[in-house]
């Protein structure tokens, strides 16, 4: 028996429908039966389109008005204390104020939160595993207490059920959802509160098999990590308390391969097991030979993660010994969530036509799993007209003269040993850049970009619509630029930025500039909550025709005496935030765009820029999820960083943002980049991620951030020095840089305004604190 399903689906809409209602909701616009009412209606179009594409299960579960993670924690009763839920409120409300935080009294009454005057921060944001997708990280501590509150769930399954549809619900596994969280208190073990935990999961399998599911789906990806012994035993325990109740598990692994923990998951007692056949295509065959006959063994065939066209020749060439080693019943899927690629693909007028015939989005690889599953149960002639599509679109990539440029690979060879180098020592270079730039002690900065208004946003549409010329359209963004500059002065801020009016988005703004690169109108992906990405599509070797940003950043620094920062991001992020080719190893992908920088590094230092910053938030989101892998991959992707930078002179001053991931087992890595500040996400963490930076001794400048810019919340001055002093305790007063966690994109004037305002007042007030204990200055 061959079936076929997905272990998760895009939830966005087609038209971003969940985004804009979800916006609108939060400006209260549009009550929450509203809201509902869009998520509802988008369910049942998925559902529909998974069983029209001829699939044998519909996955409920997978919907999410903000986080899936986050909607565990509200499913099983354990918010952290500190937002002290008093059970008034609905679970729409709860999950926006994890996700939100609460910043006053009056928001606090509105949320059903106690919480007193000052509010409360949302809960810490992270990447999910190796993903650009940012998951909401649960707080456990000793006094976490489990409740289970399974209504909204059911209620979709009741909803998939009403349409005919046959359900399998798909949940995170309580392993995992526990190792995902954060401890709380010294010395906490998470695995502690799984017995707590299991009699939860269990009851609310019970309820999911009374209300009709027919399978329920419990992802365990951590199986693909290194886990201590502890962990890995626990898994045992855990299943059989959840086998008894009788409603039929598949095991869900994703990401990587099992390794150590494949005997393990084989023989766990679970109804079957998933696992990413393209991650991890080696493990098939023993998969095969240890899972028992009556499991079902469900494939990841079709790739999840990327956007290229299925090379279904090859998948079928994988199965088809699967079918004659094993008896057992065989399903088909996606490797993982298709969360992580746009809807669609096929139709976008926007990609270049030469490039479309190679891709597929989900709605394109639901189809391709179901023509494997055709293949396989009614033989290939059966489906001869979609293997031969395939087969073409996978020759003229193969063949096009637009993937392989020859001068790139011949400027790669050429390029010499010690290109990665700054000519001096860091304790050089300091004093050399505070000679040209005087700044005060603890200067002050942001991250890059100002809010996107609605106006900004209408220019690019008319300049892209072709209703706005060029000069039309660079005088609007000058405009937007002198704004900000002019507001910036105001504030007193030490360091300006140009505010990045002009860019889409800070990935797809550099890649529509460089070879290589193809574009979508409607491929998004979302990121976290209403905020969705258009990933670049990388197909073909990289190369700059010319400059990017020099003209922005150039007219910024014209309006103003203070130092202006160039912006631009780094080759390891446009390698992460793009769906990347992989005809070549990513390695080579990312040295490419790495000279591609470079080369935009140097012409602003022409340009008279003497701070540039080179932004890779996903440096930490790139290392492989086994750490056997890690050192060749930070040693490739530092490199790159490093030729990206390195060519300027002494006295140009080199940053790098990172943020919301864990940084503290790579900070010699992060060192070994040599930028001269690092500015690093660590509010919502209360600057806990310092505490490695001080005690590795971080030797270069380190700008902690001070507030969290996803957050509506703005907190006034005396938090953000408290949360300096804390910085302070840690890092040198010559090192200490003050800035947000992150740029101010999706966020208004008014509230940038407000959040800076107090950021500049903080300073002052710690710079009158270090002038009374007679601390240092930046050299």
């Amino acid at each position: 028996m061959i079936k076929s399903h997905i272990l998760g689906y895009p939830r966005i809409g087609a038209q971003r429908e969940l985004k804009f209602a979800l916006e609108r909701h939060w400006r209260g616009e549009v009550d929450a039966g509203a809201l509902e009412a869009v998520g509802a209606a988008l369910r049942a179009r998925h559902w529909a389109e998974q069983r029209d594409a001829g699939l044998d299960y519909v996955t409920v579960g997978d919907f999410s008005f903000y986080d899936q993670v986050a909607d565990h924690v509200l499913l099983f009763g354990c918010a952290p204390s500190r937002f002290r839920f008093d059970g008034s409120a609905t679970a729409l409300a709860r999950t926006f104020t994890l996700a939100r935080g609460v910043e006053s009294e009056a928001a606090a009454a509105a949320c059903g939160c106690g919480q007193p005057h000052g509010g409360a921060a949302a809960l810490e944001m992270t990447k999910w595993f190796d993903t650009n997708y940012h998951y909401l990280v649960p707080e456990f501590d000793a006094a976490t207490r489990f409740t289970l509150d399974p209504e909204r769930l059911l209620g979709q399954v009741a909803e998939a059920r009403a349409l005919g549809h046959p359900v399998k619900v798909a949940l995170l596994g309580p392993l995992s959802f526990l190792w995902l969280g954060k401890a709380q208190g010294a010395g906490f073990d998470r695995l502690s509160l799984l017995d707590a935990l299991l009699p939860h999961y269990a009851a609310l399998l019970a309820r999911l098999k009374d209300a009709g599911a027919e399978w329920v789906q419990l992802d365990e990806p951590i199986l693909g990590l290194d886990l201590s012994a502890a962990w890995a035993l626990a898994y045992e325990r855990a299943y059989h308390v959840l086998h008894a109740v009788g409603l039929p598990i598949l095991l869900a692994t994703y990401f990587s391969p099992l390794q150590e923990h494949l005997s393990m998951a084989c023989k766990l007692p679970v109804a079957g097991l998933h696992v990413d056949a393209v991650r991890a295509p080696e493990e098939l065959a023993p998969v095969a030979d240890w899972l028992p006959a009556h499991k079902i063994l469900s494939v990841g065939i079709v790739d999840g993660r990327n956007v290229w066209r299925a090379d279904l020749d090859d998948c079928l060439a994988r199965l088809a010994p699967l079918l004659a080693r094993r008896p057992g019943a065989l399903w088909l899927a996606p490797s993982c969530s298709l969360l992580h690629v746009p809807l669609t693909l096929a139709h976008d007028a926007a990609v270049d036509p030469h490039v479309r015939p190679w891709l597929a989005g989900a709605v394109e690889k639901l189809a391709e799993v179901r023509t494997l599953q055709r293949a396989l149960t009614e033989g290939e002639e059966a489906v001869a007209a979609d293997l031969a599509a395939a087969r073409a679109a996978r020759a003229a990539r193969r063949a096009s003269p637009r993937v392989h440029r020859p001068e790139v690979a011949q400027r790669l060879a050429a390029l010499p040993s010690d290109a990665d180098r700054r000519a001096s020592p860091y304790a050089t270079r300091i004093d050399r850049q505070q000679a040209r730039l005087r700044l005060p002690a603890f200067p002050t900065t942001t991250i890059g970009s100002f809010p996107q208004t609605a106006a900004i946003r209408a220019a690019r549409a008319a300049h892209r619509r072709g209703e706005l010329d060029a000069a039309a359209y660079a005088a609007a963004m000058h405009a937007e630029i002198e704004h900000a500059v002019r507001q910036q002065e105001e504030l007193g801020l030490d360091v300006l930025v140009h505010g990045e009016a002009e860019r889409n988005d800070m990935v797809e703004y550099f890649g529509e500039q460089l070879d290589g690169f193809a574009f979508t109108a409607g491929g998004w992906v979302q990121s976290y909550g209403s905020r969705c990405v258009k990933p670049p599509i990388l197909y073909g070797d990289v190369a700059r025709p010319a400059p990017m940003t020099v003209s922005w950043t150039g007219y910024a620094q014209s309006l103003t005496q203070r130092p202006m920062k160039g912006m631009l991001t780094g080759p390891v992020t446009i390698l992460q935030w793009s769906f990347v080719r992989d005809d070549q190893p990513r390695a080579a992908s990312c040295a490419q765009l790495a000279l591609a920088i470079r080369d935009e590094v140097l012409d602003l230092e022409a340009a008279g820029i003497g701070i540039i910053q080179i932004d890779e938030p996903a440096l930490r989101e790139g290392l492989p999820l086994r750490r056997a892998g890690w050192d060749a991959y930070l040693a490739w992707a530092g490199r790159a960083f490093r030729i990206a930078a390195a060519g300027v002179a002494d006295e140009t001053q080199v940053h790098t943002h990172m943020c919301y991931a864990e940084f503290n087992d790579i900070l010699p890595a992060i060192a070994a980049l040599d930028a001269d500040v690092i500015t690093i996400e660590t509010s919502r963490s209360g600057m806990e991620l310092l505490r490695g930076f001080g005690a590795f001794a971080y030797p270069n400048g380190i700008g902690p951030g001070v507030y969290d810019i996803h957050s509506p919340r703005v907190p006034d001055a005396g938090a953000m020095l408290d949360l300096l002093r804390k910085a302070g305790a840690v890092i040198p007063a010559r090192q200490l840089w003050i800035n947000p966690d992150c740029g101010h994109k999706t966020r208004a004037w008014p509230e940038t305004v407000a959040a800076l305002r107090n950021m500049v007042e903080a300073a002052r007030q710690l710079r009158l604190e270090a002038g009374r204990h007679g601390a240092a200055a930046p050299a």
